[in-house]
């Protein structure tokens, strides 16, 4: 299994640290990324990309390919996973530079042995309470209804019976079929795709949840990995305060 870390982002909302990448900010006395590998490399998952952004020179892991997104300022999360392109296929595991996990969270993940599924936390509200920098309606909402997903965006407040609403992680499982669906969708909207893009301005500044949300509206299943555990995404630093202590 491939592992691809997208780390092409700044730490625009963390003040002090606005120049550094997040993930290389410091969780105890190593780097979320390095917590990462620590945790895959443990597992035998040795076969890493790291997708950098403005601050390539700043990394300097061992061991892992890494691919520039050299159009960063022009795109989001989507495009630059699609720096990697030519390495997405066969089994893939993605995941965000900026979110620490238990290794149970991995496992969920590893043993996924559907085509498209994605990281979700059912038990989330917890997770934003006394969180006044990184609200809850900023989180990437899931809307499930048994091993099915139905929708995916922030904000999302009602469902219906049977139906349940839970948070993305960040994290995607996509088999060698999957990372095939995945990427020939995607080569098709770059050459027709005109205008917004579900939630996001064009196809450009896209996020991935928009790309699992156009699956999704094609008719693709998209499946949700339930996880339970305990993980944090860092945005603000009030948020890196919250992961240090959650993981001291």
């Amino acid at each position: 299994m491939r592992i691809i870390i997208i780390a092409a982002g700044s730490s625009t909302r963390l003040e002090d640290y606005s120049d550094a990448p997040k993930g290389l900010l410091k969780i105890k006395n190593d780097s979320i990324v390095r917590i990462q590998l620590n945790m895959f490399r443990n597992k035998n998952y040795n076969d890493i990309i790291i997708i950098t952004g403005p601050n390539k020179e700043k990394f300097d892991f061992n061991d892992v390919l890494y691919i520039r997104d050299t159009n960063h300022k022009k795109h989001d999360v989507l495009g630059s996973l699609m720096a990697a392109r030519d390495y997405l296929y066969d089994e893939i595991l993605t995941t965000y530079s900026d979110i620490i996990f238990e290794e149970k969270i991995l496992k969920s993940m590893t043993e996924f042995s559907g085509d498209i599924g994605i990281a979700v936390d059912l038990d989330w509200e917890k997770n934003y309470i006394n969180r006044d920098q990184h609200t809850k309606s900023q989180a990437d909402n899931v809307l499930v209804n048994g091993d099915e997903i139905l929708q995916i965006r922030k904000n999302i407040l009602e469902c219906k019976k049977n139906e349940k609403i839970g948070e993305f992680l960040g994290l995607m499982k996509l088999s060698k079929k999957g990372s095939k669906i995945f990427l020939e969708r995607y080569s098709e909207l770059e050459m027709k795709h005109k205008g917004k893009f579900h939630n996001a301005s064009s196809l450009e500044k896209a996020y991935l949840t928009d790309m699992l949300q156009e699956l999704i509206d094609s008719g693709i299943r998209i499946s949700p990995i339930y996880i339970s555990g305990k993980w944090c995404e860092i945005d603000t630093l009030q948020d890196l305060e919250i992961a240090k202590k959650l993981f001291s």
